[in-house]
């Protein structure tokens, strides 16, 4: 199940929030009872986590319910190994548990996303390997770092041990960001597990961000990701220069309002339910280095990778180079197992350490700096969507110019103009006019308290029913609505 489905808009999410609100119920009368009771309430949350977890669960199990084990397995490991972490008082036992731990999250990752990876290179090597056939499980890359960090903070003492299995399951399998991120810290939500409180307003500005995503996600990636089929799928022989072109550009807007939608529409749903998930995208595409671009796009996973490998590694202190290496031949290997993504990894590797010593140091212009920066972006998206070899190969040469087929021809001059509103919708929305526009109802408020936030909650659901009218119409008989991510 993703959310840009219309089960999922019009049944799951509905049923999810109206048992979510009567439970709720009960636990106000509970907490009510212990107050007049002068007594401590233990768990505020239970019949809300409980309602949450289960409902976690069935998003889960909706796609492949045999996976639903493995998560389960996993939370076991590492709520015993955090209980071990917290009670062992020998630093040297504290870490064996630690990488026991660890080892387990790693070894569930590596079996069922690299295994047939590393078998097929065993097999190129001469060995009589089989191809496991193994199914990747959606989101298994997400919820295994989720469970990394968690152990990682509970040695480092940032954050205390999770005693309780089933908070612990309700934070790894959270639905609205267990198959495509943001990568959720344990301690950005710990003390949300256990109390947490959702204001009206905090549902409506909820409301509002998921159909913000949702529009990202239906209007604009679905229809940059048809475009971008139409253009390098099948024979590529004849591509020429522009059908190359508008091809990866309109693959590199449909990942960023694909992945950026999703994490709008994760960040909404949590906010309706008093979670608070950090940015996971901060307008990339106006980026002036590549080093800017990358912390500005998935955020989570960068610093996910900058505080659990680069630093400890020794970070800026030593072995830099060696360090920005690791880390994005891990960042390719995440996402993917297949020798483009490792290249595609390497490829950003290279570009951001040349950087760190040439451009980032030069006086060079703004605009140069853009140019250079989209330039070599787009070019990475070219080694991300090919992982054929020989059609890489092919869309490169045409890509650069150098394929005998020229000038505009009349399939692409028809992408352009018929989706020319689209176009320009998406490249105006990879500049910040979200936050602009909160900016300026701010500034309408304190003009008026009252008429401004009248206003400004007008045109929010306004802007919402829109959106949604639209998203439904597209997605009756849709045949392209995958996340992205999912596979990753």
């Amino acid at each position: 199940m993703v959310f840009s489905d219309l089960f999922f808009i019009f049944c799951f999410i509905p049923l999810f929030g109206l048992l979510y609100m009567l439970v709720g119920r009960i636990d106000l009368r509970r907490e009510s009872r212990a107050l007049r009771e002068n007594d401590r309430l233990q768990r505020p949350m239970l019949m809300r986590n409980i309602v949450l977890t289960i409902f976690s669960i069935l998003f889960y199990a909706w796609g492949e319910p045999i996976y639903v084990f493995l998560m389960l397995a996993v939370v076991l490991v590492n709520y015993i190994c955090g209980l071990l972490i917290d009670k062992t008082e020998s630093d040297a036992l504290r870490k064996t548990w630690l990488v026991v731990g660890v080892m387990a999250d790693l070894a569930a990752l590596a079996s069922f996303k690299y295994l047939g990876f590393f078998s097929g290179i065993a097999r190129w090597l001469g060995f009589g390997i089989p191809d496991p056939q193994i199914a990747l499980p959606i989101g298994i890359s997400f919820y295994i770092f989720q469970s990394i960090s968690y152990l990682v903070d509970v040695y480092r003492a940032e954050s205390k041990p999770q005693r309780n299995y089933f908070d612990l399951l309700l934070y790894i399998s959270m639905f609205p960001q267990l198959i495509a991120g943001p990568i959720v810290r344990y301690g950005t939500v710990a003390s949300e597990i256990s109390r947490r409180h959702a204001t009206p307003d905090d549902v409506a500005d909820g409301i509002y961000r998921f159909i913000i995503g949702l529009g990202k996600k239906v209007i604009i990636a679905n229809i940059m990701g048809e475009i971008a089929t139409s253009l390098l799928s099948g024979n590529l022989d004849n591509l020429s220069a522009a059908a190359a072109w508008v091809g990866i550009v309109a693959f590199s807007i449909q990942i960023y309002f694909d992945f950026s939608g999703y994490s709008d529409m994760a960040i909404g749903i949590g906010r309706c339910v008093g979670f608070h998930f950090p940015e996971n995208f901060n307008h990339p595409y106006t980026c002036t280095s590549m080093t800017d671009f990358w912390r500005r796009w998935h955020i989570s996973l960068g610093s996910f990778f900058r505080d659990y490998v680069y630093i400890p590694m020794g970070g800026n202190r030593r072995h830099q180079a060696l360090n920005i290496m690791t880390v994005w031949f891990l960042t390719g290997m995440w996402h993917g197992a297949s020798w483009n993504f490792i290249i595609w990894g390497v490829y950003f590797g290279l570009i951001i350490m040349i950087e760190k010593y040439t451009l980032l140091r030069w006086n060079v212009p703004k605009l140069g700096l853009y140019v250079y920066s989209i330039f070599l972006i787009i070019v990475g998206w070219g080694l991300f969507y090919f992982d054929d070899f020989g059609r890489m190969s092919q869309f490169f040469t045409a890509f650069f110019g150098f394929n005998e087929s020229q000038g505009l021809p009349v399939h692409v001059e028809s992408v352009l103009i018929d989706n020319l509103w689209l176009w320009v919708a998406a490249l105006i929305l990879c500049l910040p006019v979200r936050r602009q526009a909160e900016r300026f109802g701010e500034w309408i408020a304190t003009k008026n308290e009252i008429a401004g936030n009248y206003t400004v909650q007008f045109c929010h659901a306004l802007v919402s029913v829109v959106i949604l009218i639209c998203c439904v119409a597209l997605l009756v008989g849709a045949t392209n609505n995958a996340f992205i991510y999912t596979r990753f």
